[in-house]
C-alpha cells in the first residue's frame, strides 16, 4: 500500500508538468482559433471584431492567467467549452470515448491472439523453416506504417473485393474490422519478436535443461514455467499497447473516419480548438500514467525478485 501511495504521489507532479507544457506549446504555436475560424468560413472581419471575439474566449489575457484559470476549472471538473462548436468539452469527449475504447479492445485482443502464439512457435522452432517464415512476415509487418496498411486494406477488402465499407459510417462490427486489422498488424509484427526473444532466453536457462533431464514433458515446462516467466514482458507490451492505442489512434481513426477521440483531436488541431486539444492531451497523459502505475504494481505480484529487491533497498 505504501509503495502504491508513493508511486501516485510521484506521478502527480508529472501530470501538472504535462498540462503546463502542452498549454504553453499550443499558445505559442503562432495562430489562434479566432483567426483560423474566420479563415475557414471565408468571413472578412475587422481588427476590432477579432479583438472582441478573442476577449469573449479569454484569449486576450496573459498566458499565465489563461493557464491558471483553465487549471482551476479543470480541478473542479470543468474542461470548458469548445471554441468552434460551443459544446461542453467533457460531454463531447465522453461521446467519442466508447468508439476509441472499442477499437482499442479489439486491437489488443487480436494482437494477443497473433503475437503470443506465433512468438512462442518461432522460439520453439528456432532457426527452422517456420521460424524464418514468421520472422520474415513480422519484418514486413513492422516495416509498413499504419497509413500504408490502411490504404492497402481499403484497396483489397473494400474496393477490390467489396467485402467492407471504405470508410466507417457508424460504430459497427463491419466498420471496425479494417481499423482493427491495421493496428493489430503493426503491433503483432513488433511484439511477436519480443515474445520470441524472451521465450528463447528462458529456454536456454538451466531449469529447462534440468526439467528435460528429469523427464518432464516439454509442453508442461513451456506452459507452466517458461510462459509464466515471460509474463512480465508480455504485460509490459500489453500496457504499452493499451496506452498507445487509447491515446494514439488518431491517424487510423481519421483515415477510416472512425468517430473516436483520435479523430476528434485531429479535427480540433486543424481548427485550433484549444479546449478540445487540451482535453485530449490530458487524456493521453492520464492513460500513460495509470498504465505505468498498474504495470509497476503488477510487476510486484508477478515477479518475486522485484519484491525482494525493494525489501533489501
Amino acid at each position: 500500500m505504501i509503495y502504491v501511495l508513493k508511486r501516485v504521489l510521484q506521478l502527480i507532479p508529472i501530470l501538472f508538468a504535462i498540462t503546463f507544457l502542452s498549454f504553453a506549446m499550443m499558445r505559442l504555436a503562432g495562430s489562434d482559433v479566432v483567426e483560423q475560424k474566420m479563415l475557414n468560413t471565408g468571413q472578412v472581419v475587422s481588427d476590432a471584431q477579432l479583438e472582441l471575439a478573442k476577449e469573449e474566449l479569454g484569449l486576450n489575457h496573459p498566458f499565465y492567467i489563461q493557464y491558471f484559470r483553465w487549471l482551476g476549472n479543470l480541478i473542479q471538473g470543468d474542461m470548458g467549452v469548445s471554441y468552434v462548436s460551443g459544446k461542453d468539452v467533457f460531454e463531447t469527449f465522453k461521446s467519442k470515448l466508447p468508439a476509441t475504447i472499442l477499437l482499442t479492445v479489439t486491437s489488443i485482443l487480436l494482437t494477443v491472439l497473433i503475437s503470443i502464439p506465433l512468438g512462442v512457435i518461432s522460439a520453439v522452432f528456432h532457426n527452422r523453416l517456420i521460424d524464418y517464415i514468421i520472422r520474415f512476415f513480422s519484418f514486413i509487418g513492422n516495416s509498413m506504417p499504419n497509413f500504408f496498411v490502411s490504404l492497402l486494406l481499403m484497396y483489397l477488402l473494400a474496393i477490390k473485393l467489396d467485402w467492407l465499407p471504405v470508410i466507417s459510417r457508424e460504430v459497427s462490427a463491419e466498420s471496425i474490422i479494417m481499423p482493427t486489422l491495421t493496428l493489430a498488424i503493426a503491433m503483432s509484427a513488433k511484439y511477436l519478436r519480443q515474445v520470441r526473444t524472451t521465450v528463447l532466453d528462458e529456454l536456454s536457462k538451466d531449469y529447462v535443461v534440468g526439467a528435460k533431464a528429469r523427464g518432464v514433458r516439454f509442453s508442461a515446462t513451456l506452459i507452466f514455467s517458461v510462459l509464466k516467466a515471460t509474463l512480465v514482458t508480455i504485460i509490459t507490451l500489453l500496457a504499452l499497447s493499451i496506452g498507445s492505442l487509447l491515446g494514439g489512434t488518431a491517424i487510423v481513426e481519421s483515415i477510416f473516419m472512425w468517430d473516436g477521440v483520435g479523430k476528434m483531436a485531429v479535427d480540433a488541431i486543424t481548427m485550433r480548438d484549444y479546449p478540445i486539444i487540451q482535453a485530449y492531451v490530458m487524456w493521453m497523459a492520464i492513460i500513460y500514467v495509470l498504465v505505468n502505475l498498474i504495470t509497476d504494481i503488477s510487476y510486484r505480484f508477478l515477479d518475486p525478485r522485484i519484491r525482494l529487491g525493494d525489501k533489501k533497498s
